[in-house]
C-alpha cells in the first residue's frame, strides 16, 4: 500500500516535470520562430537610446583590422619550416659530436 502512494505520488511528479518542460520548450519554439533583435532577459520593458547604428559603428572600431591580422598571421605561419627531428640518443660512452663540450 506505501508503495503505491510513493508510486502515484513520483508519477505525478514525473508528469508535472514533463509538462514545464514542454512550456518551456514551447516558449523557446515561439521566441526562435521571430527573428530580429531580442531583449536581454530582466531588461524586456527597459528602453533605451542606444541604437543598431551604434552597435554598427563600435563593431567597425574595434574590428578594422581584424581581416589584414588575421591573413598576416597565416602568412607568417605559412612562412614557418618544418621542426628539426630530434638527434637520437647518445650512449654515455659515445664521445660527444665535434664542437660540443662534455658535462
Amino acid at each position: 500500500m506505501v508503495d503505491d502512494i510513493l508510486e502515484r505520488q513520483h508519477q505525478r511528479e514525473r508528469e508535472q516535470e514533463r509538462r514545464r518542460l514542454r512550456e518551456e520548450e514551447q516558449k523557446d519554439l515561439d521566441v526562435e520562430s521571430h527573428r530580429g533583435p531580442r531583449p536581454l532577459e530582466g531588461y524586456a520593458g527597459g528602453h533605451t537610446s542606444w541604437t543598431d547604428q551604434q552597435d554598427d559603428d563600435s563593431a567597425r572600431q574595434v574590428h578594422a583590422g581584424d581581416a589584414q591580422a588575421s591573413w598576416e598571421a597565416s602568412e607568417r605561419q605559412a612562412r614557418l619550416e618544418p621542426e628539426p627531428e630530434p638527434e637520437p640518443a647518445r650512449r654515455e660512452d659515445e664521445p660527444p659530436p665535434s664542437g660540443e663540450r662534455s658535462r
